[in-house]
């Protein structure tokens, strides 16, 4: 790796001594005449050979080592009409011109842009078709004409792509069928931590979706880029500086009907240009506020030896939520000459989700059998908890998580001669999770004979005798935790780029750098119990809070009960010794806490050739160093440390990657790629954690330090249709390969010589009870797992139909299709599984909207469908978890009254769809949570 950095320090200076000035440089911008907004993804082409570009996401473009003379240089852009433009080159000189573009007229076989939404739509499908990897791209204009709130609901509307809902909102992204650890996501092309205590995922529900121009979504990767994205990288691009002043505001208020309560939104943009043009700022703010909730039923299934299947735990949870998210965004950029500039972004996200949960928990269920061993009833426990938080101004009486996620960068763009230009960043990103005072209490009724109604397994339904009688609940625990989790990155990295083609009078360049970047997580938990001086006595003499059945969304004949209140929990004096006996309960979080190091050395060579003026290639090679340093405890009997365990590790991934791009007739563009990448394991996976539990349970649980990053091969075939009427037709097939990839291994007849084997270093192996009866739960590499499938997606205004109305109508859809196959996966008794999947893929996804348009009003409704899926592996397949099936259905509308001025209004989730999970087969209902829909109605103004 040394080695490679020091022949790329080499190269660059090479080069440069050796520039020579009989060459010189072409650069400009590209805007829209009517809104001078900056257009990305235009060819710019100048005459002779087959010199060409594309302008980038602020518009701009640059000709490197272009011979002095007199050049006409040709702009075009899907959607707007074709321009010219003569420049003299000069030798060692850089000539800037600028190009401000108007949209098509109806002459011939284009049409006119009517609307907003259609100049959006074609930044994104000229940025879609100018990108030499495979991508889709949404551009803020599209994101602004759904109704989405957060940028994983615009990210569900991509083809290929679905989401995890959290609370009635997407958070974690799945592309291609790939789980989210085995994906990225950048802020203007540097990575964002994960707030999550134990894995790498992004919420995608932390970012608001108008604080985003563009998104990204790279399906195959080129060697400039991180390689740790498998199933592809999505890319969240800030708003850059605009070409003179621009300032918009948006105002909106909303309403929940699952609780009754409002939602507010409010966003605002400042930008301009300033001393002679030469610095830019934009300053951006948004806020949203929620007030919402969920009802929820969970149940645990289980199998006894006579083959009757029944529920062992069993929770009905009614949650009340609020969410608050505040971001803000600043970006200058300074341009000192037409050769050198320098730039600073930076965004601040501040997530508070402050919630009460009721459960009522019906849990360790046995049947009652009768002679013939034939289940005759059930009896078990019933318990009612609150959770909460202390009454502050912070928290509110609720369990407050405060999730932030900032990222700062600083860079700079210089052509160092007419055969050499050289872009550099810094950046500094952080994100972190805090839980400070949540608290719980419970209180338990005990011996209750059940009735277990399962006539209907979708609606499983569980009630007891007595078990709403308030007075029989006696005071069980009472608890107070403080969880922060924390990750940090610091990068940098450095790009060169040459003309050098191996043909003559064709397009070629080669680019070369260096990627450093340092992580730092660690997870710091603690957890008290607290014992009342003073008896509380029953649940009957508290202050409490009663949850019926009615309008319960799962069905009236769910009901919560009885729970102590919110106000009551909040508003205890925890840490008074008078009042209570305070004791640390290390089982709750030694295991948990661990503190992760990864250093990331990367350097690659990217080598660009058309072979005439339809074929092109991108050859790349790139090499990753990774770095660990791994420290966690070792536990024994729960909360017994015996000390902690520290483990380093290095590797190396060489990553090759070939892609071929056809432009044919009539935009007919065709794609082909082989690359690789990887997916690094989870942090909390590779701790190297131990914790043993002896006595009844026998179990072990550990990390594993030694997981191997999971290497894949990718293949993508692609062929695309792009229309003057700003349009797209595309389909193609893709197929992976993982290596190691990492699943949940479990052992249940583990020996003290396997522990031995598995854990040399440690002296202290399995107690001596019960030295054969052991289990182990731990992440381990599985053999490969293949992932194929095919998309096909049409984006089309109906302009070809004859009448005014099919002028302004536009469809929108897309399917994906997804299967795999993965080896090496064995179960609880240590027998391969056969027929499994890979967790996370969804075989079927399907997106589709129509919209209408004119100058003053715009409508879509749109249709979000992911197919059941694997979530996560059980021992066997009757404990395996999948991810439910779900439609979604949303509309919105707005008026334009001025060009200043506004009016839209908005519905969310209009199916009333469930977050589902079933376990083992799809009538056994392991979790139903209901939402109901959002509306909202606002005010947009754009100075």
């Amino acid at each position: 790796m040394k080695n490679f950095l020091l022949l790329i320090v080499m190269l660059t200076f090479n080069l440069f001594a050796t520039a020579q000035k009989t060459t010189g440089i072409i650069s400009g911008k590209i805007t829209d005449s009517e809104t001078n907004f900056s257009l990305p993804g235009a060819t710019i082409r100048l005459e002779g050979g087959n010199k060409y570009t594309y302008s980038n996401q602020n518009g701009e473009f640059e000709f490197l080592n272009i011979p002095e003379g007199n050049y006409q240089v040709e702009i075009t852009y899907i959607g707007y009409e074709k321009q010219t433009q003569e420049v003299k080159v000069e030798a060692g000189k850089n000539t800037n011109i600028t190009f401000a573009l108007t949209t098509t007229t109806n002459e011939l076989e284009t049409v006119v842009v009517i609307g907003d939404r259609l100049r959006g739509q074609a930044k994104a499908i000229n940025k879609q078709k100018s990108n030499q990897n495979i991508t889709n791209v949404i551009s803020s204009d599209q994101t602004g004409r759904f109704p989405d709130a957060n940028i994983g609901d615009a990210l569900k509307r991509v083809q290929g792509i679905t989401m995890q809902n959290d609370q009635g909102e997407a958070r974690n992204i799945i592309i291609r069928g790939l789980a989210p650890n085995l994906n990225s996501v950048t802020l203007n092309g540097d990575r964002i931590p994960s707030a999550e205590g134990d894995n790498r995922n992004v919420q995608m529900d932390l970012i608001p979706a108008d604080m985003i121009s563009t998104i990204e979504v790279n399906k195959t990767l080129t060697s400039d880029m991180d390689a740790d994205a498998i199933g592809g990288s999505v890319n969240l691009i800030t708003r850059a500086t605009p070409n003179g002043e621009r300032i918009s505001a948006t105002l909106a208020g909303g309403y929940g009907p699952i609780r009754e309560k409002g939602n507010y939104t409010a966003g605002f943009v400042y930008g301009n240009r300033y001393l002679d043009n030469k610095l830019g700022v934009v300053f951006s703010a948004s806020y949203f506020n929620n007030v919402f909730g969920s009802d929820n039923v969970e149940a645990v299934w289980v199998k006894d030896d006579f083959e009757n299947v029944y529920i062992e735990e069993y929770d009905i949870r009614k949650y009340d939520v609020q969410r608050v998210r505040n971001s803000f965004a600043f970006a200058t950029d300074y341009k000192f000459n037409n050769n050198n500039s320098i730039y600073l972004n930076a965004m601040y996200n501040l997530r508070d989700d402050r919630e009460n949960r009721y459960r009522a928990r019906y849990r360790g269920i046995d049947p009652i059998y009768d002679a013939n061993d034939e289940i005759i009833g059930f009896e078990g426990d019933v318990r009612r908890q609150t959770k909460g938080g202390i009454d502050n101004n912070k928290n509110k009486k609720t369990r407050l998580e405060r999730q932030i996620v900032q990222n700062y960068s600083i860079g700079g763009e210089h052509l160092l001669s007419s055969k050499l230009d050289m872009d550099w960043s810094i950046n500094y990103a952080q994100a972190s999770e805090d839980r400070p005072n949540e608290r719980y209490i419970e209180f338990q009724n005990r011996g209750l004979d059940f009735d277990m109604n399962l006539n209907n397994t979708r609606f499983p339904l569980i009630t007891g005798i007595g078990d709403n009688s308030a007075e029989d609940f006696e005071f069980r625990t009472l608890s107070e935790n403080n969880d922060y989790t924390e990750e940090s990155e610091l990068g940098a990295k450095i790009n060169f780029r040459v003309p050098f083609s191996i043909i003559e009078n064709q397009k070629g360049r080669i680019r070369f750098g260096a990627r450093l970047r340092i992580k730092d997580k660690f997870r710091n938990n603690k957890f008290f119990e607290y014992e009342p001086i003073v008896d509380f006595g029953n649940l009957n003499t508290l202050q409490t809070s009663f949850y019926g059945g009615e309008n319960w969304q799962a069905g009236s004949q769910y009901v919560p009960g009885t729970f102590a209140s919110n106000s009551f929990l909040g508003n205890l004096d925890l840490n008074n010794a008078a009042l209570f006996n305070k004791e640390d309960i290390p089982s709750e979080y030694l295991a948990l806490n661990y503190k992760a190091k990864e250093n990331i050395y990367a350097g690659y060579v990217r080598f660009d050739q058309d072979f005439n003026d339809k074929l092109s290639m991108i050859a790349g090679l790139r090499l990753e160093n990774t770095f660990i340093d791994y420290t966690a405890n070792y536990i024994e009997d729960e909360e017994d440390l015996v000390g902690e365990i520290n483990n380093t590790n290095s590797y190396t991934n060489v990553l090759p990657s070939i892609a071929f791009k056809y432009n044919s007739e009539k935009d007919w563009v065709y794609r082909a790629a082989f690359t690789t990448s990887i997916a690094r394991p989870n942090y909390y996976a590779l701790s190297p954690f131990l914790s043993v539990i002896p006595d009844d349970d026998s179990a072990i649980d550990a990390g594993n330090p030694n997981l191997k990053a999971t290497y894949a091969y990718n293949f993508d075939l692609m062929l695309e249709k792009y229309y003057k009427s700003v349009g797209l037709l595309s389909g193609g097939v893709f197929y992976k390969k993982l290596n190691d990839f990492i699943y949940t291994y479990r052992d249940n007849q583990y020996t003290n010589a396997k522990f031995s084997q598995d854990f040399p270093n440690l002296v202290n192996p399995i107690p001596a009870v019960n030295p054969g009866n052991w289990s182990l739960t731990q992440e381990r590499n599985g053999e490969n797992v293949s992932v194929y499938g095919f998309e096909v997606a049409v984006q089309r205004q109906l302009d070809f139909i004859p009448g005014k109305f099919f002028k302004g109508l536009g469809v929108y859809l897309n399917y994906t299709f997804t299967d795999s196959e993965a080896k090496g996966i064995t179960n609880a008794d240590g027998e391969e599984r056969k027929d499994v999947t890979l967790p996370g893929t969804a075989p079927h996804m399907f997106n589709s909207s129509l919209s209408w348009e004119n100058k003053k009003f715009s409508a879509r409704i749109s249709l979000n469908y992911a197919a059941d899926y694997l979530d996560e592996l059980g021992g066997d397949s009757f404990d395996d978890r999948f991810y439910d099936k779900q439609t979604f259905i949303d509309a919105n509308a707005s008026y334009k009254f001025t060009s200043k001025l506004r009016v839209f209004a908005e519905a969310n989730n209009l199916t009333n769809q469930p977050l589902r999970y079933y376990q083992g087969v799809a009538a056994r209902t392991m979790q139903m949570e209901y939402y109901q829909a959002r509306f909202n109605l606002g005010l947009k103004f754009d100075f």
